[in-house]
């Protein structure tokens, strides 16, 4: 994992495939006791994930995204070096003009700004995340689990399995 505590975290959530689905399935828990909706629309690339799980728990067909950019990023960059820019939608949903009877889904509202400007698009919509930092949570209607804001969650797609060294190797 890249050194966090570089970039004001202190504490590190890594999140396994299992458990994401566990958790956004107990969203999806949440979400069935209200009235249906008439889609999903997941804000990319971080709700795609949940919003898959969520859409089939709640037997939701129709599934639409929102693209949302907020970190200006370069693929060669590290997590510690991108830097927060001001939000940009670079693709709009195609299927609802303001989101009534819409779901949202997202991986996790951090900061809440790529919230507030997914909720000045889709005002009706009713917006879920997996995780909630309290700066972001009270923008989002539905969440499962709650974490500090000094927290980085680290998603089963930014990790990948790594050799460990054996316990008798390291002694030697």
């Amino acid at each position: 994992m890249n050194d966090i505590a570089d970039v004001g975290y202190s504490k590190a959530f890594p999140v396994s495939w299992e458990e994401l689905h566990r958790t956004a399935k107990a969203l999806a828990w949440r979400l069935s006791e209200m009235p249906a909706f008439d889609g999903v629309i997941a804000i990319t690339r971080g709700g795609l994930v949940p919003a898959a799980i969520v859409a089939r728990e709640l037997e939701i067909r129709v599934i639409d995204t929102i693209s949302a950019v907020s970190y200006q990023d370069n693929a060669v960059e590290k997590i510690e070096e991108r830097e927060r820019g001001e939000v940009q939608i670079i693709k709009p949903p195609s299927m609802t003009t303001d989101g009534a009877g819409w779901l949202i889904v997202d991986d996790l509202v951090d900061t809440g700004e790529t919230a507030k400007t997914v909720r000045a698009l889709l005002p009706k919509a009713h917006f879920a995340t997996v995780y909630a930092k309290p700066a972001g949570r009270p923008l989002v209607d539905t969440f499962v689990t709650e974490v500090s804001q000094d927290t980085w969650i680290y998603f089963p797609w930014d990790l990948e399995p790594r050799p460990v060294e054996p316990i008798i190797g390291s002694k030697r």
